[in-house]
């Protein structure tokens, strides 16, 4: 085993989808699950061509990168676990790496149930991650080195765009971009429901809906424009899109959309 594997303790869908974009970087070999669930690692196995670890001891035991993809509830649990390995393998000079990506979890936090100054990065990525379109912040702590911290950023990038961030700001971008999609999917619904109102059939609407989504969605990233100066340029004077527009603004539409983010973030701060 060598400092570039990986041990994913805990193989849900958003632990899934990183070992996969992980997978386009090092051989998929070099990947390994734990779960509760065995079946259900061997299952996410199986369909990356990775390993299986008998335990969450082995998975610290024989990975460089230990990614913990488990609830923020869970992870007490998982850390105490692997203390003492995490302990021996630092005290030995061959320090892994801890990759967190449970909510509420601060890297000192981290560190703290270890009972060792280990080198933690903190994730927060969202679901399009799953498609390898996904957003992935990421903030380092001291321990870890400007190379490792890199070669964990190259394995990230194969589900999708990496953002290194200060740590404090983790809790808003849960709020953002870790709700974000289930906010952008309500809107998509909506979007398509109001074609299905107008006379579309529902597949063609829902269609539409997204690809409209999408598309808008790449013009701010790649024309660097602002979201109000592109909106402007759809909305003609005494035109169809401005009345839409107005009944947006009449029902409070960007203040509900700032309150949901903002109770997201809330939320966030209340679980550390």
């Amino acid at each position: 085993m060598g400092t570039l594997d990986i041990a994913c303790i805990g193989s849900g869908n958003m632990g899934f989808a990183l070992m996969k974009g992980a997978a386009t970087v090092i051989s998929a070999q070099n990947i390994g699950f734990t779960d509760a669930d065995a079946h259900k690692a061997q299952a996410q196995a199986q369909a990356l061509g990775a390993a299986v670890y008998a335990s969450n001891t082995e998975a610290a035991e024989k990975g460089g990168f230990i990614f913990l993809a488990v609830k923020p509830q869970v992870l007490a649990n998982v850390l105490a676990e692997i203390a003492p390995v995490i302990q021996k393998r630092l005290s030995a000079g061959n320090a892994p790496v801890l990759v967190s990506m449970a909510a509420g979890w601060s890297i000192d936090k981290i560190q703290a149930a270890v009972a060792v100054k280990a080198p933690v990065a903190r994730i927060m990525p969202n679901t399009p991650a799953l498609v390898s379109k996904g957003l992935i912040a990421l903030a380092a702590s001291p321990e870890l080195s400007a190379e490792k911290t890199a070669e964990l950023e190259t394995m990230l990038k194969g589900a999708g765009a990496v953002d290194r961030i200060d740590e404090r700001y983790l809790n808003a971008v849960t709020g953002l971009s870790g709700s974000g999609p289930a906010f952008a999917y309500l809107f998509m619904e909506a979007l398509a429901d109001g074609g299905v109102l107008a006379g579309l059939p529902r597949d063609k609407a829902l269609l539409y809906a997204a690809q409209t989504v999408f598309g808008s969605a790449s013009m701010v990233l790649e024309s660097g424009k602002h979201p109000g100066e592109l909106k402007d340029m759809v909305c003609s004077p005494g035109g169809t899109t401005i009345a839409g527009i107005a009944a947006l603004e009449e029902g409070s539409f960007r203040s509900t959309v700032i309150q949901a983010v903002k109770a997201a973030w809330q939320r966030a701060r209340e679980l550390m």
